[in-house]
């Protein structure tokens, strides 16, 4: 089991960072925004700022978390506690459901950080980001993290997961987050394919609109359905017409990582 679990946390690790540079090489290469289209220098800024935030979480939820979540798998598995566990499933239906409850969660997770307004003021730091791009996937507040990481311990119990099946989900999950967050267009065709299935960069552009309507919808993570099911589902016909980030967090001094880490204590009309 423990070279099972070495094994997935190098796998993950090597994802994050392949998925990483070659995104952040093919947007520099074929980009659907301009972002960064006349300084190279802004999109170093904004690479290693947002890189900072990812840093920090990183090392709290290793330091603070992996250890708490391991402990509560441990409990519930030999405990025969959580909702897998009660339902007697074979080893496959286990993993399969761990996935899908997991992202079940997540995605209602997603749901109450825009709705619950104390939540919102930290999640704002990655919906503030004016220049989207695969290293948005890394924008959290570090009070995100840890609120997201303390309820994590209480779903990882109440579903009855194996923390190694809760690395299989962060590997998918850190792929098609990544993928979703590129500056990168998809062939409308295929990008159509792929959201029956897994949420897709036309669908999360509109969920980083500073419209309303459209920031309040598509809050799926990994699997798509679930806006479908929550009739949270939305696109916008025009992606080239979307207007990323949020108007309140514009300036140069929002922007930078001090910025960011004081955001969810600034106060706004929202």
């Amino acid at each position: 089991m423990q070279a099972l679990m070495d094994l997935l946390n190098q796998t993950q690790t090597a994802v994050a960072v392949i998925g990483l540079v070659a995104l952040l090489l093919y947007e520099h290469a074929h980009p659907f925004f301009d972002f960064f289209k006349d300084s190279g220098k802004q999109r170093w800024k904004h690479l290693l700022r947002n890189a900072s935030l990812g840093i920090v979480n990183a090392a709290i939820t290793s330091f603070l978390f992996v250890g708490i979540w391991l402990w509560a798998s441990n409990w519930a598995n030999t405990n025969d506690f959580g909702i897998l566990n009660w339902l007697a499933l074979p080893s496959w239906a286990h993993v399969f459901g761990a996935v899908l409850l997991m992202d079940t969660w997540t995605y209602f997770w997603h749901v109450m950080n825009h709705r619950i307004p104390f939540f919102w003021k930290f999640h704002r730091v990655h919906h503030s980001d004016p220049n989207m791009d695969v290293t948005t996937a890394n924008r959290f507040h570090t009070g995100e993290i840890i609120f997201s990481s303390i309820f994590r311990t209480g779903i990882i119990v109440l579903i009855g997961l194996h923390i190694w099946e809760l690395l299989v989900y962060e590997i998918l999950l850190i792929i098609v987050v990544q993928f979703h967050h590129a500056n990168i267009g998809v062939p409308e065709k295929l990008d159509r394919f792929l959201r029956m299935f897994i949420v897709t960069p036309a669908m999360h552009k509109v969920h980083h609109s500073r419209k309303q309507s459209e920031t309040d919808s598509n809050y799926s993570s990994l699997f798509s359905f679930w806006d479908r099911i929550c009739k949270t589902f939305n696109l916008n016909n025009d992606p080239h017409s979307i207007h990323i980030g949020l108007d309140e967090f514009d300036s140069e001094e929002d922007q930078k990582v001090k910025g960011l880490f004081w955001m969810p204590f600034k106060k706004t009309d929202k």
